[in-house]
């Protein structure tokens, strides 16, 4: 899944496109990589992130969505909390609905959600990307996330979702520290018993706090590193901003272990 942040204040600053136009170039580069998904978002979630309004964010990613849907076959997702952008999506041509609340945070997300191809629902301690990093504390993070993340499922499917519509995302760097980061990953081919996994730890500010770099610049190798271990590890989507790197390790890795 590759990243396109039609934002300009997103953490990475080579994902950011703040025109139509950048972002559809962007996408139609991370197609040319090798993308399987394009994920298209108009509100940034990093850490300590403002929301922004309802006709702010639709101005940023529904344009985009519309020119990209013409140019490419790949599927595309919206990475949105709000059920009004979801539908438009939908309706444009996106099949994928990647929202960060897991249908919390709009009423009416759960029954757009329902016209997904695919819904990801992902777990984000506290009620927003501003406030979600305020002093995150767990008794056990992984049991917790888990269960939350069952929960969401249960009620997707209450609601008549099917099973085969779900992809769950335990949310690095959403209300988590290193510790809590690290356990996630190492222990995120587990979470498959709930719903098939996605993993989005591309370019994250936990790899500065391991290797001590000074930006997101920085954390390419760390990056792949991540991505490498989640492949082999029950992850199903990665969530990337650097496809074609990715590929590549991947499909050397890959290379290595279909060898006889």
């Amino acid at each position: 899944m590759g990243v396109v942040n039609c934002t300009p204040d997103s953490f990475h600053e080579g994902s950011r496109a703040s025109t139509c136009e950048a972002a559809v170039e962007r996408a139609l580069m991370l197609v040319e990589e090798g993308a399987d998904i394009l994920d298209f978002g108009g509100e940034s979630t990093r850490p300590g992130s403002e929301a922004v309004s309802l006709e702010e964010e639709r101005s940023r990613v529904i344009p985009v969505i519309k020119a990209v849907a013409r140019k490419v076959k790949i599927k595309i997702s919206v990475d949105t909390s709000k059920a009004a952008i979801a539908a438009e999506a939908l309706d444009c041509g996106a099949v994928i609905v990647n929202d960060i609340s897991a249908l919390r945070a709009d009423k009416e997300m759960l029954n757009v959600s329902l016209r997904a191809e695919r819904v990801i629902l992902m777990h984000m301690l506290g009620d927003s990307p501003k406030t979600m990093q305020s002093s995150p504390t767990y008794k056990d993070c992984f049991s917790e996330v888990s269960q939350f993340l069952r929960g969401r499922v249960e009620s997707f499917l209450a609601a008549g979702g099917r099973p085969s519509q779900v992809v769950v995302d335990p949310g690095i760097g959403f209300g988590k520290t290193l510790s809590d980061n690290l356990t996630l990953i190492k222990r995120s081919g587990e979470l498959a018993a709930i719903a098939p996994v996605l993993l989005g730890v591309s370019r994250k500010s936990m790899f500065g706090k391991i290797l001590s770099d000074n930006g997101a610049g920085d954390r390419l190798a760390a990056s792949l590193s991540i991505a490498a271990y989640a492949c082999f590890n029950g992850v199903a989507i990665l969530r990337v901003h650097d496809v074609l790197d990715t590929r590549r390790v991947l499909e050397t890795l890959r290379a290595v272990s279909e060898a006889a």
